[in-house]
């Protein structure tokens, strides 16, 4: 397969020659804002969502968020155009934008649109399986010091979250709580439970950072007749839960089945899950768990 276009500081490149120089204060102190996209059917999903939050975090961060948005929002479907010979009908791909301050003291933003196909074989087996998870003891970063609207890459404490949980149960996602002991987030995923008469539950969205996938679950929740809140959430009300599941934008929605060496609900994938995908697939038209088993494969 011919290496892909990317886009890097107003020009067009080959992605296996992109470089960020060790000056760039992305590189330095992690100061990198970032959106990850992907395709459905060839089609970026959810563009303005995206390009709204990466708005904000440009906006948080002190960038020119009019100008960067506006650059990245003709790059993206420019890339496609460009690549469009290499994604297969069937198939869809990753796409990352990202924006730093540059090289210090030049006054000029590092701005890149590249892509990669969706790994499937790391998360294809957890459609049927289950995801387990760990309750870490790497804290989520405080609203005081970092604002959790803010998307970016300095996540050094998921790094470490993720070490921990892999340390304790090989295969297992990190579980984030915050200072309050309450859970925030999964590394790089949004946390949803499912309790029977009160319906799907997230940590409030002033405490998360409120993702684009938990958006479509909330939406789906409401075309399916399923309550929707948002409250804070404990660690035993996840433990006890009928169901959970995290929410993020490549693997779209995938259930977790066992937090800390107790089952969830049954211990496997639960009906309202089920229903949630199947109507996530409907929407997007494609079927989301056999479209990652088809390419499972892939390196």
């Amino acid at each position: 397969m011919e290496t892909p276009w990317a886009y890097f500081n107003a020009e067009w490149v080959r992605s296996d020659s992109l470089a960020i120089s060790v000056d760039d204060v992305g590189f330095l102190m992690g100061a990198t804002v970032t959106e990850r996209l992907r395709t459905f059917r060839g089609e970026v999903f959810r563009l303005d969502e995206h390009l709204r939050r990466l708005r904000r975090s440009l906006e948080i961060v002190g960038l020119d968020a009019g100008t960067i948005c506006a650059e990245v929002a003709i790059a993206i479907p420019e890339f496609l155009r460009r690549n469009c010979e290499q994604i297969a009908s069937d198939d869809d791909w990753s796409i990352i934008a990202f924006a730093t301050p540059g090289v210090s003291g030049s006054g000029r933003p590092t701005v890149c649109v590249y892509c990669q196909p969706l790994q499937f074989h790391v998360w294809a087996q957890y459609f049927e399986t289950g995801l387990p998870v760990v309750i870490s003891e790497t804290r989520q970063i405080p609203p005081s010091c970092l604002p959790p609207e803010l998307k970016c890459r300095s996540r050094m404490h998921f790094y470490l979250a993720d070490r921990e949980a892999a340390a304790r149960r090989p295969g297992a996602r990190a579980i984030l709580l915050d200072d309050d002991g309450l859970v925030a987030e999964a590394t790089t995923a949004n946390v949803i439970v499912y309790r029977r008469g009160e319906g799907l539950i997230s940590p409030p969205r002033e405490r998360i950072l409120a993702g684009v996938s938990l958006h479509v679950v909330e939406e789906l929740a409401a075309q399916l007749g399923t309550p929707f809140v948002t409250r804070p959430l404990t660690v035993d009300e996840l433990q006890s839960a009928d169901e959970a599941m995290l929410a993020s934008t490549s693997v779209c929605v995938l259930p977790v089945v066992e937090c800390d060496g107790r089952p969830i609900g049954d211990g496997r994938p639960g009906p309202t899950y089920q229903r949630i995908l199947r109507a996530w697939g409907e929407s997007v038209g494609v079927d989301v768990a056999a479209q990652a088993r088809r390419f499972a494969s892939r390196r």
